[in-house]
């Protein structure tokens, strides 16, 4: 009996870890990406330095507390074991950063570009509006997404979520917080105050990645990935073999 529980927290652990690490890769590989685009293209970033140690704040404090307790479920008792030499960022986890990240900057990317139009601003401070709106929007996705990696491989994303009550309550925190921020903390955060449209508008594009995700899941499985490896490796022997 201790034998099992010793390999179920362990097991636990570096699942956990997992998890905080493709959350925060996904983060960095978006912001890095959307402020170089912008800043190459425009001369100017969407997401200040105030923002992004906001961004950060989530990612490295609150995100890390959130996934790293997560309790050991029973499926991880029928998972393999994991070899010394296996990568600790896995396939399935390259799968859902890449994705979902990709996705986070083609949206942005878009506001950033066509966001005034698109959402059809006109008024005199309609240039800081878009740029609250990229940042409240990439907050949100990060919000989000936050869910998404919980269950890395699992299309049902919301199991045992209700029994995680520090992950739940740290979701709120961080919505409260990001509520107070745009809304009241204009001049230290360089944001202004958004109509409840504009906040619609945040949410929509933040709850896009639950859908994603599913659809990453279904479309490119672990199943599917183990074949491409093995073409690949397959492919790359024949082709040292004709060298």
């Amino acid at each position: 009996a201790s034998v099992v529980k010793v390999v179920r927290w362990g097991r636990s652990v570096y699942a956990n870890i997992q998890k905080f690490i493709q959350f925060q890769l996904t983060v960095n590989v978006a912001a890095l990406t959307i402020n170089f685009v912008a800043a190459v293209s425009c001369g100017h970033v969407p997401l200040n330095a105030v923002q992004l140690l906001w961004v950060n704040l989530i990612m490295d404090t609150l995100g890390a507390l959130a996934l790293a307790t997560e309790p050991p479920s029973d499926e991880l008792m029928s998972m393999p074991p994991i070899t010394p030499k296996a990568p600790i960022i896995s396939p399935i986890m390259w799968r859902n950063i890449l994705g979902q990240a990709l996705y986070q900057i083609v949206v942005l990317l878009v506001l950033q570009f066509r966001g005034k139009d698109i959402l059809r601003l006109t008024q005199s401070n309609a240039e800081q509006t878009n740029m609250t709106i990229i940042f409240n929007a990439f907050v949100l996705c990060q919000l989000f997404n936050e869910v998404n990696a919980r269950k890395p491989n699992n299309i049902n994303i919301f199991e045992g979520i209700i029994d995680n009550h520090l992950f739940i309550g740290i979701m709120f925190t961080t919505m409260f917080l990001q509520v107070i921020i745009v809304e009241f903390l204009n001049k230290f955060a360089t944001t202004i105050s958004l109509k409840w449209q504009h906040w619609l508008v945040s949410i929509a594009i933040g709850s896009m990645s639950w859908p994603l995700g599913a659809m990453l899941k279904i479309l490119v499985t672990e199943n599917r990935i183990r074949s491409m490896q093995m073409l690949y490796a397959h492919l790359k022997s024949r082709s040292h073999h004709i060298s």
